[in-house]
C-alpha cells in the first residue's frame, strides 16, 4: 500500500507540472533526445543549446524514445518501450531532473506511444489495439486519466497513424499512410489532420512527398516543420527539412542537400520560434544542430560522431 502511494503521489506531482505546460512558450532551454547507449539501449538524454552538459535522463528496464517537453520545461513525456512478452509500449513521464518516473498507460493487449503535450497540458498520443489491429490517435488529461480516442482513420490493419502534434490554436496534426493505396510494405508517410474532437479529418501532404515520422508546429502557428524524402522516393535528391502552411500548401525548403551521403531530420522549434534544431547525417556519421527558422546561420551543438540524437524536442527555460 505504501508502494501504491508513493506511485499515485507521484503521479499527481507530474501530472500538475504537465498542466502547468499550458502557459505560453517561452524563453530556450534544454533540448531532449533519445541514443542508444551500450548497455541499456536507447535512453534519454538532455544537452543545452551551447553542446555542454550532456546528461543521461533515464535508465532501464526497457528503453526510451520520442521525448516532448512540457510548456513549463519541468516535465517530459515519452514513449517507454518494455519490449516483453506482455508489455509493449507505454506513455511515461519523467521530471527533468530524472527523480521521478511514472507510467500514464497500461502496455497491456497493445502499445501506446510518440506522445505530445497539448497547449492546454493534456496528451495525444498514437494507440494500437492488439486485438482489433487498429493503429490510431488518442487522447488523455495530464493525470493520465480520460483516455480516449481522438481519430482512427484506418482501421483493421488499413494504415497507421503516429507522431501526433497540436497547434498553438488546437489543431491535432499526425503523420500517416493508407495501405489501401501504396501497400504494407511501403514505408512512405504523408500529413493529415483533425480537430481534437476527431471532426474534419483531412490530408495536408500526400505520401509521395515522404516524409519522415517527425515534424513540429512553430509556436505562433503559422508553420510546420516537416522532413521529406526520408527514404529516398526521389532518387536525384536527399533528405531535407522545409516548413508549410497550416493548410498543407506554401512548401518551402530549409535546407538543400543534394548527395544521399548527407541528409537533414527535423527535430522541433525552439520554444521562442527562431531556430529549429535538427539531426545532420553526413556519411554515415551524426551530429546535432541547429539554424534558424529561415533555414540560416547553421550552428553545431553536438559535432560529427557515431552517437546518432533522435526523436529531438527543444524546452523552455524552467521559470
Amino acid at each position: 500500500m505504501r508502494c501504491l502511494a508513493l506511485i499515485v503521489a507521484g503521479l499527481a506531482v507530474l501530472a500538475a507540472t504537465g498542466s502547468a505546460s499550458a502557459s505560453g512558450h517561452g524563453r530556450n532551454g534544454l533540448i531532449t533526445f533519445y541514443a542508444v547507449t551500450p548497455n541499456e539501449g536507447a535512453q534519454l538524454f538532455t544537452v543545452r543549446p551551447n553542446g555542454h552538459d550532456l546528461h543521461q535522463l533515464t535508465h532501464g528496464p526497457g528503453e526510451a524514445v520520442n521525448p516532448d517537453w512540457s510548456r513549463d520545461g519541468r516535465t517530459i513525456v515519452y514513449e517507454h518501450d518494455w519490449d516483453t512478452e506482455t508489455l509493449c509500449a507505454t506513455v511515461d513521464l519523467v521530471d527533468s531532473g530524472s527523480t521521478g518516473r511514472v507510467s500514464l498507460t497500461s502496455g497491456m493487449g497493445g502499445c501506446r506511444s510518440q506522445p505530445a503535450f497539448t497547449p492546454s497540458g493534456a496528451i495525444v498520443y498514437e494507440n494500437f489495439d492488439f486485438g482489433t489491429e487498429d493503429d490510431g490517435i488518442w487522447g488523455m488529461n495530464g493525470h493520465g486519466g480520460s483516455q480516449h480516442e481522438i481519430v482512427t482513420p484506418w482501421p483493421h490493419s488499413s494504415g497507421f497513424a503516429t507522431d501526433p502534434n497540436v497547434s498553438p490554436s488546437g489543431q491535432l496534426t499526425f503523420s500517416g499512410t493508407d495501405f489501401s493505396l501504396i501497400g504494407p510494405e511501403d514505408p512512405a508517410l504523408g500529413l493529415f489532420g483533425s480537430d481534437l474532437a476527431g471532426n474534419g479529418f483531412h490530408q495536408l501532404l500526400p505520401m509521395e512527398v515522404d516524409l519522415a515520422v517527425k515534424h513540429d508546429w512553430a509556436p505562433d502557428g503559422k508553420h510546420i516543420v516537416i522532413t521529406t524524402n526520408a527514404n529516398f522516393f526521389e532518387p536525384v535528391t536527399t533528405a531535407n527539412i522545409a516548413t508549410i502552411r497550416p493548410d498543407g500548401s506554401g512548401l518551402h525548403y530549409l535546407t538543400h542537400y543534394q548527395s544521399q551521403d548527407v541528409k537533414a531530420l527535423v527535430g522541433s522549434y525552439s520554444p521562442d520560434g527562431r531556430y529549429i534544431v535538427f539531426r545532420l547525417e553526413d556519411h554515415g556519421l551524426y551530429a546535432l544542430m541547429s539554424m534558424r527558422a529561415d533555414g540560416s546561420h547553421l550552428r553545431t551543438i553536438l559535432p560529427l560522431s557515431a552517437y546518432r540524437p533522435r526523436g529531438i524536442d527543444w524546452g523552455p527555460r524552467v521559470q
